[in-house]
């Protein structure tokens, strides 16, 4: 499924003139080009334009539900444009998580956003590369932290068509890895979120995500 760019460009012109009200419509416009530039590019299956419009509906689910007000709403939207801007499925881990929150707050600060709201940003981005949103240097902006870290884990709980759509995506992106590598690895992966205790941080996504979340991994995991 291919997600429109203009719907997503929109969003994004609406959001960069509260981020960064000075910089002026060339820059939101150039910026949000580069992002969905760097989003809808050819070796991309999974970390495509959909997942970036599944994580800003799952953003504003949460928001809908009382988690973020509308500052962090803000906040955690611009964590989702900026996470995976960067994504070389070849990389070592966290590298991408790096490399997206150095081009998030370079191209941020260059905008003329405020300092606090790019440390946030930059927070949430590598936050992203082990999903551990208690980890140092990461309690400002906690629900912020939070929301992300939900809604970037929102395709877990995704119907079972859609995730395995994802499966799918996700095979396709790591088409490099011989099965028998990426089987182990995949499964490491999301055995890791089988065994947690509790697979989303905000109460709404806990209460209503998680059961589909949980079917979801059981049955990847009988498969593998």
């Amino acid at each position: 499924m291919t997600q429109p760019a203009e719907p997503l460009l929109d969003r994004w012109l609406a959001d960069a003139e509260l981020l960064a009200t000075r910089a002026g419509r060339d820059l939101w416009l150039a910026e949000g080009s580069m992002l969905l530039g760097h989003w809808s590019q050819e070796h991309r299956r999974y970390h495509t334009p959909q997942h970036l419009a599944e994580v800003l509906r799952a953003l504003d689910e949460l928001t809908g539900a009382g988690h973020l007000d509308a500052r962090q709403a803000l906040l955690a939207r611009a964590v989702g444009w900026y996470h995976d801007v960067h994504y070389d499925p070849a990389a070592r881990p966290g590298s991408n998580e790096q490399r997206s929150a150095m081009m998030a707050r370079d191209h941020l600060h260059r905008m003329g956003v405020e300092d606090w709201a790019v440390d946030a940003v930059e927070a949430g981005v590598l936050m992203t590369a082990d999903h551990d949103a208690d980890g140092p240097g990461r309690v400002a902006e906690q629900q912020v932290l939070d929301a992300a870290h939900d809604a970037d884990l929102w395709i877990l709980s995704a119907p079972a068509d859609r995730y395995a759509a994802y499966r799918t995506q996700v095979r396709e992106e790591y088409a490099h890895v011989p099965d028998d590598a990426f089987r182990a690895g995949r499964a490491q992966i999301i055995g890791a979120f089988a065994e947690r205790e509790r697979i989303y941080r905000t109460a709404h996504a806990h209460e209503g995500w998680t059961a589909r979340a949980r079917a979801n991994l059981a049955a990847e995991l009988a498969d593998l």
